[in-house]
């Protein structure tokens, strides 16, 4: 079920970070292997840790779910979720933290946090009222319980639901479309959205302004003008 214990959590910030950085990667697809996507912290590993007197919480957060979280939201690439199953607590929110999220229609979002006494982590604070709002992310944080693959498009968590056959097919496909596209536009589109988040409307549109000026000034651009004038497709280089 893709439970993350320490191993896990290793490797997935280190690839996870590695294709951040990678300027060769033009999009990223996150899934998870077999039937779910993934079912959030290992508790048998946890208790052992409780057990010996440590949790190890703020340790593991600072170490691997904020490290992971941070390089998904922040990548200048776009980021698909293939949410082949459940994905609950930390796998739910780093579904939340990627661009698009292709939902199996067997899949299901559980913030689980609560239901063991804990809050929550993974950047889901930050994540989870920007996709539903505030009312409804305190009640799906409040009151956990699994929301299924149609609640969770309506809700807005959830961009398509396809068959679970589909899934991985589909997300491949669209993170191709993505990595064939304008991907420094899409990386200042990233940021434009998150420095909106959090600035008043002057800076907002300050910073608006810039991004234009940066991504008005690239081949990409230049060449996709050209195209359009000739009538004929762009092709986009990410420069």
């Amino acid at each position: 079920m893709n439970s993350l214990d320490t191993a896990t959590k290793d490797a997935l910030r280190d690839i996870v970070v590695s294709a951040a950085d990678d300027t060769a990667v033009r999009a990223v697809v996150l899934t998870g292997a077999g039937k779910a996507f993934c079912v959030g912290q290992d508790l048998k590993e946890h208790a052992k840790a409780l057990e010996a007197g440590d949790s190890g919480l703020a340790r593991t957060v600072r170490e691997h779910y904020n490290p992971t979280v941070r390089a998904l939201l922040a990548m200048p690439k776009p980021v698909v979720a293939a949410v082949n199953g459940v994905a609950a607590g930390a796998g739910a929110s780093y579904a939340f933290a990627c661009d698009l999220r292709i939902v199996a229609d067997t899949a299901g979002f559980n913030l689980a946090f609560a239901a063991i006494g804990l809050s929550s982590d993974t950047g889901s604070s930050w994540t989870l009222p920007r996709l539903v709002g505030w009312a409804k992310a305190r009640e799906l944080l409040f009151l956990p319980g699994t929301v299924s693959a149609a609640d969770a498009q309506r809700l807005g968590l959830a961009t398509e639901v396809v068959p679970a056959a589909d899934v991985l097919p589909r997300a491949l496909e669209m993170a191709r479309r993505l990595a064939a596209g304008p991907t420094l536009a899409y990386a200042a589109l990233r940021q434009a959205l998150e420095f909106s988040a959090t600035h008043e409307l002057d800076e907002s549109l300050e910073h608006e302004a810039r991004m234009m000026q940066r991504t008005g000034e690239s081949a990409d651009h230049l060449d996709a003008v050209r195209a359009f004038l000739a009538k004929q497709e762009p092709v986009f280089r990410g420069r």
